[in-house]
């Protein structure tokens, strides 16, 4: 699987299951909303340090935005 892919669907469910909007990760995070979309759509490329970011603003592990399932 691509990984764009799998990071972008783990932080939509994670997202989801922490009844975020992405305009509340974004606000979270530090990133656009924009920026959140093209990531949950596998658009972007987002780096380690992207990742971790994103995980601690969702409240989980990087290694679960990374884990295929």
């Amino acid at each position: 699987m691509d990984m764009r892919k799998l990071v972008g669907e783990n932080v939509k469910k994670a997202r989801i299951a922490k009844g975020m909007t992405q305009e509340e990760l974004a606000e979270k995070s530090g990133f656009s909303q924009q920026y959140i979309s093209g990531l949950e759509s596998g658009r972007r490329n987002p780096t380690i340090v992207t990742i971790y970011e994103i995980a601690q603003a969702l409240g989980v592990s990087h290694e679960v935005l990374v884990r295929a399932r």
